[in-house]
């Protein structure tokens, strides 16, 4: 929704490309320390207030420098701002900030909203920002927004927007097929599952598939399952899953099966590797060589090789349909697969305390990736009370994702790729598959193309047919 009203300084486009919005032009200079702005002129806030460096000025001494923002390195260096001239604006930064402009495309807190939207308080009353669609109501149900005669760039082709809140999914696709909707779907806005996808397809709507940017990854939990310390009984795991069934049988051929951490969607992606092949002889031979031994179920030292994978469909929606997959999968080399299903809330707290074996996690999706998983999701030192971590090795990936965090210009690559071989080459990690973002939408929507990113509105380029 905000995306609708409010604008950021530059977008975040296809790949990660950088692209201007309220900046024209910008320059990073003093090993990223120095950011020069040019902002656009003839841009005015909805309320008629002219956007200009001191409009600018105040947006962004709102956020940046505060406590409750410094997980944003934009906002955690922060050290001061100067107004050059009317539109010309320069940040300086402590430290150099890694993927700077990356961070100021966010939707939160980054975007331009009026000087005259908040009270003498300074406490927001009002959205005006200087996007395209102005907000005429909105209540629990519904917002409701018309376009603005004075927005700076290309305009919508129609006047009048409806966002409706529908938590339940079969009501949303229900409203679709009644007409009372022209568009729903996305990763987290409005996720429509591959089989209701399948079903839309089937009787007649447009559905549109966008491979994603997020990654279903499997992680492995060595400090609660003495066998996972072992790198050979990881990689039998991960060898061990087919990751194309997972994505014909769950996903119906729209999900990709994944090599990397991250896809080549993102940028700093790193060299794409082709997704493992399920090899069930190898993984075999793997745990033989392990010394887990014997059959149906393998054991060691009197020890059956017993793991624990902990899924829960609220927090990612199929899990339990891919746990009984792989659990079957797991049975066939000798691995005694026990599924623990838990609700949304249990699974984080799971997650943070660590009372797992195995357990899928999500990374972030663009425009956080891929720096945001690689420190939210593995960085031992970086405190996550939400998701809990992917993976941590303080003594051997710290040092990695510490370099690649303070990396410049030309360095970002080749250090960043050092934290991807390291996770390959300990197979410290399963990535499983793209997750992909599902889209469908009426006849009389024409244009239509998935968002860049799970934040963006996709209200861009669509022509209503009468």
């Amino acid at each position: 929704i905000q995306d609708l009203m409010f604008e950021p300084l530059v977008k975040y486009g296809k790949g990660g490309q950088i692209e201007p919005c309220l900046a024209t032009d910008w320059k990073i200079e003093d090993g990223d320390k120095t950011l020069h702005l040019t902002l656009r002129q003839g841009v005015t806030f909805q309320d008629g207030t002219k956007f200009d460096a001191a409009a600018c000025k105040w947006n962004l001494e709102r956020w940046m420098g505060l406590d409750q923002f410094s997980w944003m390195n934009c906002s955690k260096y922060f050290q001061s701002l100067e107004v050059i001239d009317d539109y010309h604006v320069t940040l300086r930064f402590k430290e150099p900030v890694l993927a700077l402009m990356q961070e100021l495309s966010y939707t939160r807190p980054t975007r331009f909203l009026s000087p005259k939207s908040v009270g003498a308080d300074g406490k927001f009353k009002e959205p005006v920002g200087t996007g395209p669609w102005v907000q005429i109501s909105a209540d629990d149900t519904q917002s409701v927004f018309e376009l603005y005669d004075g927005y700076w760039g290309d305009k919508p082709t129609y006047e009048r927007l409806e966002a409706k809140v529908i938590p339940d999914a079969r009501s949303r696709v229900a409203a679709l097929r009644a007409g009372e909707l022209d568009l729903i779907g996305g990763f987290w806005i409005a996720p429509l599952t591959p089989e209701e996808g399948k079903q839309l397809e089937a009787a007649g709507f447009n559905v549109v598939v966008d491979p994603g940017n997020v990654t279903l990854v499997m992680a492995f939990n060595p400090d609660r399952a003495e066998a996972l310390k072992d790198p050979q009984v990881r990689k039998a795991v991960s060898i061990g899953i087919d990751r194309a069934a997972i994505s014909k049988v769950l996903y119906h051929g729209y999900a990709k099966p994944a090599g990397n951490m991250f896809s080549g969607a993102l940028p700093y992606a790193g060299t794409q590797h082709d997704a493992p092949v399920r090899d069930a002889a190898a993984a075999a031979a793997l745990l033989e060589k392990a010394g887990w031994t014997g059959s149906p179920i393998r054991s060691k030292d009197g020890k059956p090789l017993t793991l624990e994978l902990v899924v829960s469909p609220d927090a990612v929606p199929g899990s339990r349909v891919i746990a009984e997959v792989i659990q079957s999968e797991m049975k066939e080399i000798g691995i005694d697969l026990v599924i623990r299903s838990v609700d949304h809330a249990s699974k984080h707290t799971d997650m943070l305390e660590q009372k797992y074996d195995l357990g899928f996690f999500l990374t972030y999706g663009a425009p956080f990736d891929p720096f945001g998983s690689i420190v939210g999701l593995c960085l031992s030192t970086f405190k996550n009370d939400v998701e809990g971590k992917l993976i941590t090795d303080p003594v051997n990936l710290d040092p990695l994702i510490n370099a690649a965090t303070a990396a410049t210009g030309d360095q970002i690559q080749p250090t960043v790729q050092k934290v991807y071989d390291w996770l390959r080459d300990n197979d410290a990690i399963a990535p499983l598959v793209y997750v992909p973002s599902i889209w469908a939408h009426s006849k009389r929507v024409q244009g239509f193309s998935g968002p860049v990113t799970e934040y963006d509105m996709p209200y861009e380029n669509i022509i209503l047919a009468e």
